[in-house]
């Protein structure tokens, strides 16, 4: 009974600071623009924004059509950040900016003292696009002198900035899972009267929110313990709490809790068949296992395990497009089938690689395990789950694979074929981008070969930043799905050289269980 109390006095706490933020949004519009920039930058590094978005938008529009021209660089750097992120149309010719990027091109304006404009502008880097070189270069300059002034730095906060900065610039970055955002909020805001009810607000919001997170964590165990499956599957990966992590990333507001438990089930059954290709079919079997999925219809012969996965495979399509056609009137079960069976298209001819002992040019490789990632099976699923106005011409689109789609399963492949570590002990094929690309150019050093992914990798989030902010082809809503989910990916595959996953284990202690206690699935 305690635990209810205190939620309930949390969520009176939380509802009147809701209330002197909101007032606190009304009565910074009409002071300075810095301070109005602070305020929105504030409520997104605390994780809380989803709270005001109109009042962000309202904000933002105003400032968009006043630019600053003049003033400091920082101010400039964050406007441009905030406007780029919220999908406004902030092009490099806009009067006064592509001064400041020629001037800071140089790199002969700044100094390690100007660290927070150096910092915004590096933020600001990050929401490159593609043929924005000169932005690509302020990225590289800011990064390489805010290194340098961390041996010169002495004030133990501002170092931890910087290196949150160089570490998970904010675009990049999923706030409700990295407290240091928090901190870096508070810091950056503390000269302004709202900053303490901002703050007192986002450690609210984290505490009832946990409330919501404990309860689902409860559910999904319950949920793949009565699901059967790792007894009929001993061979395959059981982390529901992991791929639960997925979806708290994709589907970040705490109120679409049913929705994270619904696509919590796609994602489960795309590692599991995963498995079923990696580590126990033989070629032979998973060809009658792809047909039958491709036709979505059991073929006799399989065996009993995969007819196992296929009846929960149906069951789960079935009950997700039931719950959509109840919520959206459109009944997506084509959609749904059509994205497995290119999802086991594309794991069957890796099983044929593997078994013919043939290795694919790097570009074949990550053409099909653009595929294999599972991202286009996942967002499908993520789209008909959210009312996020279904219709013919956008569910044709997505039946393919959209550039948006694409550019965010690159990103996943290849952070995860840059892991050190060997993922989950799995003994099954595997192949890897980079591995591909040493045996096409013999004598390319390792570094070489990882400093080449991670240029692909940033080259794919500048198609995505167009596709996602620019683009008015999907609604906001869902095009944020597909960037959380490339945000996700280097929380996700954050290997090290002794196991996988050491920062996601501590992010699921720390989100989900506050540190009482300890994550220990692998």
């Amino acid at each position: 009974m305690a635990s209810s109390i205190r939620k309930d006095d949390l969520m009176a706490l939380h509802e009147m600071r809701l209330g002197e933020v909101k007032q606190h949004l009304e009565e910074v519009q009409g002071r300075d623009t810095t301070e109005v920039l602070a305020m929105v930058d504030a409520l997104q590094r605390l994780a809380i924004k989803y709270h005001f978005e109109d009042e962000v938008v309202a904000i933002l529009e105003a400032l968009y059509s006043v630019f600053p021209t003049h003033g400091d660089l920082h101010e400039q750097a964050l406007c441009f950040r905030l406007l780029r992120q919220e999908g406004f149309n902030v092009s490099l010719d806009m009067s006064g900016w592509l001064n400041i990027v020629n001037s800071m091109a140089n790199a002969k304006t700044l100094g390690t003292d100007d660290i927070l404009a150096l910092a915004s502008l590096h933020e600001a880097s990050h929401l490159c696009m593609e043929e924005e070189d000169i932005i690509e270069q302020i990225g590289e300059t800011t990064a390489r002198v805010l290194k340098s002034s961390l041996n010169k730095i002495s004030d133990h906060d501002q170092a931890d900035f910087v290196r949150h900065t160089l570490q998970d610039p904010v675009h990049k970055s999923l706030p409700i899972f990295t407290s240091k955002n928090i901190r870096d909020g508070h810091i950056l805001s503390s000269n302004y009267s709202w900053s303490t009810a901002l703050y007192d607000l986002a450690l609210l919001d984290s505490s009832l929110n946990k409330f919501i997170y404990q309860v689902e964590v409860q559910r999904v165990s319950k949920w793949w313990k009565d699901l059967g499956l790792e007894k009929e599957m001993e061979f395959a990966r059981h982390q529901p709490l992991k791929w639960y992590m997925w979806t708290m990333a994709t589907l970040t507001k705490p109120s679409l809790s049913m929705e994270r438990m619904e696509l919590l089930e796609p994602i489960s059954l795309i590692y599991v068949v995963d498995d079923i290709f990696d580590v126990k079919g033989t070629l032979e079997e998973l060809i009658i296992f792809t047909n039958s999925i491709v036709r979505w219809s059991p073929d006799e012969n399989l065996p009993e395990y995969m007819k196992v996965c296929f009846c929960v495979l149906d069951n789960i399509t079935n009950e997700i497009s039931s719950e959509a056609y109840r919520r959206h009137g459109w009944n997506p079960v084509a959609s749904l089938r059509k994205s497995w069976g290119h999802l086991v298209e594309a794991f069957l001819v890796e099983a044929r690689w593997f078994a013919n002992k043939t290795y694919p040019s790097s570009e074949n490789y990550l053409r099909n395990a653009v595929v294999t990632s599972g991202v286009h099976c996942t967002l499908v699923h993520a789209f008909f789950l959210l009312d996020e106005g279904i219709t013919k011409q956008r569910v044709d689109i997505l039946d393919g694979l959209p550039g948006f789609v694409a550019s965010t399963a690159t990103i996943l492949r290849l952070w995860d074929d840059l892991g050190s570590a060997k993922d989950e002990n799995q003994h099954g094929h595997d192949g890897s981008y980079l591995e591909y690309y040493k045996k096409e150019h013999p004598g390319c050093s390792d570094a070489s070969a990882r400093a080449h992914v991670k240029g692909l990798i940033a080259k794919e989030w500048k198609k995505l930043n167009q596709e996602c902010l620019l683009s008015r082809e999907f609604p906001k809503s869902f095009s944020k799905v597909c960037l959380d989910t490339a945000r996700m990916v280097p929380l996700m595959y954050d290997y090290d050289v002794d196991q996988p996953f050491p920062l996601l284990k501590e992010l699921m202690n720390s989100i989900l269980f506050g540190g009482e206690a300890s994550a220990t699935q692998n």
